[in-house]
């Protein structure tokens, strides 16, 4: 009798890449469509907001990758601590950390005899293993990746930002502004839509709070501009 396998694809797999490129792409769109919106109302030339728009995407991949290559990085560094020290205590008080795995597994419901046994069988197939899922929480899905997180973010960053530069170069001058915004926002709505769907979540509140803030982002630097009458 042959038996078939049952491989589930789980969203979650997805999570090293898709928060940071998610991040990076709404990060990029709106704060480089936030920028060229208040340079173009205080009435700048279209060289002027084309050189700005590309400095802006140049600064913020780069800003952007760095960031979250340190921030993840840091990440790791105190998990591999994390793990040091779980490595250092099976080491010196084995007894004390199988009783540790056998509580946790007596609060998740199992009876304390078969607790117990779950917990000897685990620690002689991988004891750091099991403390770092069990007691840390930590797996293989959940472990971080600065290289990964920082490519996705630097990547996804000037896939968004593209959007408006090309923008200043395609609409028409007589009314840049509300025609960016408006091109800032059917962006706004396509993130919305395929974060959504990479990451399994409803597609109309995912969509609503990327195009609210990003327009709540426009309007100030965009009434900035009008008020000042200056590139900020």
């Amino acid at each position: 009798m042959h038996h078939s396998t049952h491989d589930e694809a789980h969203l979650s797999n997805r999570n090293h890449w898709l928060r940071a490129a998610v991040l990076g792409a709404n990060d990029g769109l709106i704060s480089t469509a936030s920028l060229l919106v208040g340079v173009a109302a205080a009435s700048t030339s279209s060289q002027t907001l084309l050189l700005t728009g590309m400095a802006a995407l140049t600064a913020g991949a780069l800003s952007m990758a760095a960031g979250e290559y340190i921030s993840v990085s840091s990440q790791a560094d105190t998990e591999k601590a994390d793990l040091d020290k779980e490595r250092h205590e099976l080491t010196h008080n084995a007894d004390r950390e199988l009783l540790e795995l056998t509580k946790i597994y007596e609060a998740r419901g199992l009876e304390h005899d078969l607790a117990h046994q779950v917990a000897v069988s685990l620690t002689e197939h991988n004891a750091l293993e099991a403390h770092a899922r069990d007691e840390i929480g930590l797996t293989d899905l959940s472990e971080a990746k600065p290289i990964h997180a920082s490519v996705a973010s630097g990547l996804s960053f000037v896939a968004g930002a593209i959007l408006p530069i090309i923008g200043i170069v395609l609409l028409p001058a007589a009314t840049l502004v509300w025609s960016l915004a408006a091109l800032t926002i059917v962006g706004l709505m396509l993130l919305g839509i395929v974060s959504a769907r990479l990451g399994g979540a409803p597609v109309i509140p995912a969509t609503t709070r990327v195009v609210v803030w990003g327009v709540l982002a426009m309007a100030a630097t965009s009434l900035i501009g009008r008020l000042f009458g200056v590139a900020i």
